[in-house]
């Protein structure tokens, strides 16, 4: 889990440095594509400056991941994880009605840039809590508690949950649509891996 939002954080940075290094066609930006996505980050900036509320993004980032760390973390169960999903709604709705972001867009605003990685971090965070409640088994570092042995062990489940999965976002308010890539093991076999 700590790979996964850590490399949220991270790729910003190193993408840049990617990019640097590699010869891409220019950007037209009278392009109607290019204008597109300019008003629509303008938009979305503007309406977080907007809102004026009393809750600062860190405060937001904490409170998701308090929801993340108790009921999407290591070990898991069908209603914690319900209810992350309902808790992060919450939020979200709260996020658009009560944020506070001092500035504005006319410069670069810190505060700003990390009430939009929030944003994206709260849609982020439902998605997880949306893959890890349709993966009913116990499988590497995370375990459903209603999936293990007598013994205590993770219970996995390859017949079902041996494929790759992707969520295709459809929109604001929309369900995610689940993609799935089915694994074939040549070389290696599935085995249940072991703690005693």
């Amino acid at each position: 889990m700590q790979g996964l939002a850590d490399g949220y954080f991270v790729i910003p940075y190193t993408m840049g440095d990617y990019l640097g290094r590699e010869s891409l066609p220019a950007v037209d930006a009278d392009a109607a594509e290019f204008k597109e996505v300019d008003a629509e980050v303008r938009t979305r900036l503007d309406k977080m400056l907007l809102i004026k509320g009393e809750k600062s993004p860190r405060q937001f980032h904490r409170e998701l991941g308090q929801v993340l760390w108790d009921d999407v973390g290591m070990s898991r169960n069908a209603q914690g994880l319900k209810d992350a999903i309902e808790k992060i709604r919450s939020l979200r709705e709260e996020y658009g009605q009560n944020l506070r972001v001092p500035g504005n867009a006319g410069y670069l605003n810190k505060y700003l840039e990390f009430a939009g990685r929030v944003a994206d971090f709260m849609e982020l965070g439902e998605v997880m809590a949306r893959d890890a409640l349709q993966r009913e088994e116990s499988c590497g570092a995370h375990f459903r508690e209603e999936y293990q042995t007598a013994e205590g062990e993770a219970q996995r489940r390859d017949d079902d949950f041996s494929y790759v999965a992707a969520w295709e976002y459809q929109g604001p308010d929309k369900p995610h649509v689940l993609h799935k890539e089915e694994l074939e093991f040549e070389n290696v076999h599935l085995a249940t891996r072991s703690y005693k």
